[in-house]
């Protein structure tokens, strides 16, 4: 979909994002929180359905209790932000990412989730170039989604929402969680590529100086990921393979 594309075996590192970009779990996620925020505004007499933009807008990229409370407000919707301990029928913040999280875990566990097999294929190519690769999610599953693919021996760090409650790491667009995967896996980000579909990590990694950012349109659109600071979109990781390259 873009000209020159980077040849990601010669970085000094990678880091991907997951959701979305090596598995479609993203999928997933946009079906919980459908069936969550529908309920939501039902239930607070919102008129004004929530849709796939919605999600790319205020949901995807972000940390999950973030992600509720901008959803919220575009809805005027205020809420208290409650705690991380409360029950998934809580009225609050936490509450409904909780709600969320346990439809997602349930969804997850029945159906089970493999990589895109263009994902799969360009981490083999990595794997076998020796290129230090690790993956930054804002997703507190990303240890349970990575396992269940069947990929996480690909990556040398995982920076997840658990990493980023426990080091108090801000939610992406903020650089922090695309800093601390350079600095967890040894690379200076002006040397490293960094990978993801959503608009607001595309965002994260530009402000980290990535200098080097693969936006994967999913589904945001070319050009929301090339105005946060893609320097080159692809539609399939296959895309970046050795020998597919234009």
């Amino acid at each position: 979909m873009s000209e020159d594309l980077p040849d990601l075996r010669r970085a000094a590192g990678v880091l991907f994002d997951l959701d979305g970009v090596l598995t479609p779990t993203a999928e997933v996620h946009m079906r919980a929180w459908q069936a969550v925020f529908d309920e939501v505004l039902t239930r607070w007499g919102v008129t004004e359905p929530y849709t796939d933009a919605d999600y790319f807008a205020y949901v995807d990229g972000k940390k999950r209790y973030d992600g509720v409370a901008s959803l919220l407000r575009s809805r005027n919707i205020e809420i208290p932000w409650g705690e991380v301990t409360d029950p998934p029928e809580a009225e609050t913040i936490c509450g409904v990412g909780n709600r969320k999280n346990a439809a997602f875990a349930a969804a997850l566990r029945s159906e089970g989730i493999a990589p895109y097999p263009g994902s799969l294929a360009l981490l083999e190519q990595l794997r076998a170039a020796e290129v230090p690769m690790g993956v930054v999610s804002s997703s507190k599953n990303a240890a349970e989604v990575l396992a269940s693919a069947g990929i996480r021996d690909f990556f040398r760090i995982v920076v997840d929402g658990v990493v980023a409650e426990h080091e108090h790491l801000a939610s992406k667009p903020a650089p922090d969680m695309f800093r601390e995967g350079a600095r967890m896996l040894g690379v200076d980000p002006s040397e490293a590529i960094a990978v993801e579909d959503a608009v607001s990590g595309v965002a994260s990694a530009a402000s980290a100086g990535y200098a080097t950012v693969v936006g994967v349109d999913r589904g945001a659109g070319a050009d929301a990921l090339r105005e946060a600071g893609a320097t080159c979109i692809v539609d399939d990781l296959a895309r970046l393979l050795d020998g597919d390259k234009h």
